[in-house]
């Protein structure tokens, strides 16, 4: 088995693993809801990411060389959180405390401490956040990469592409911007919303080295999060499927905050471990 073959299996395992965990915390967030479809489509990403892509430590987790994660598209917290769980930054079983009183793990939390960099929420603000840690870390001197995760209806935002024009002409080449390209926002088809096409074009019109791929592939991940530029932030357009994994949830807007009932998690479980397809 080579090397990758290797990597892609033990990352293919954690995704399962993950995909599992946010039906788990969906279930258990009742009938408040929890935003399913947005979480599911970028496992993967998060996989990848945790897996092998950032640089942390769990015993030091404020460490001021750690690489840092900002999921700006913060409706991604059932993947983030299994993620957490699966580098050791807390015990698996605290997942099922999602949203309860007193927990750790609320919708939108900020805990560094337990890796959660930013509290997200309002959209169209973290890319600028990120920017502001990256020219610290450069001026600081620190090996520190930032990743940022977005999500495509976000970039309606006017405040975005005043961020990435910020990020392209200080020339970070040690910012990444991944895009949750799943076509889909919560009122529905992005295209249909606010056209978006020629995405990658548009990037790289504004300074951004370029790269796109399947976002659940993971083999296509780890070849998109190397292909990084010298003098020029990263962008990487990754194409996913809202609430991949779930066939009743794949592509349904309804699905991006929605309560899962008990027979909807047995028939999503069974769908993620391969039963009954």
């Amino acid at each position: 088995m080579s090397e990758l073959s290797g990597k892609a299996l033990r990352l293919a395992g954690m995704a399962k693993r993950m995909r599992l965990d946010a039906l788990d915390m969906a279930l258990a967030a009742g009938s408040g809801g929890s935003h399913v479809g947005g979480s599911l489509s970028c496992v993967e990403i998060l996989a990848v990411l945790y897996g092998e892509v950032l640089r942390f430590d769990v015993k030091n987790p404020l460490d001021r060389n750690r690489d840092r994660f900002i999921p700006s598209k913060n409706h991604c917290v059932l993947a983030h959180i299994p993620a957490l769980a699966e580098a050791g930054f807390f015990p698996h079983e605290e997942i099922l405390a999602f949203q309860k009183d007193g927990g750790r793990l609320a919708g939108y939390p900020r805990r560094p401490e337990i890796g959660l960099e930013y509290s997200g929420g309002s959209l169209g603000m973290a890319l600028s956040v990120g920017i502001g840690m990256a020219l610290a870390a450069r001026e600081q001197g620190r090996p520190s990469r930032i990743y940022i995760l977005m999500g495509d209806g976000e970039l309606n935002e006017g405040s975005v592409w005043e961020a990435l024009m910020s990020a392209a002409h200080y020339g970070l080449d040690h910012l990444t911007v991944i895009i949750d390209r799943n076509r889909l926002s919560y009122d529905g088809d992005t295209e249909v919303v606010m056209g978006l096409d020629s995405l990658g074009a548009k990037l790289g019109s504004f300074g951004w080295h370029v790269s796109q791929c399947d976002g659940h592939s993971i083999p296509a991940l780890l070849e998109a999060f190397q292909d990084a530029a010298a003098g020029r932030p990263h962008a990487v357009i990754a194409e996913t499927v809202k609430g991949k994994g779930v066939s009743f949830i794949e592509n349904r807007p309804e699905w991006h905050h929605h309560r899962l009932s008990q027979e909807e998690y047995d028939r999503a479980r069974a769908e993620v471990l391969g039963e009954g397809l």
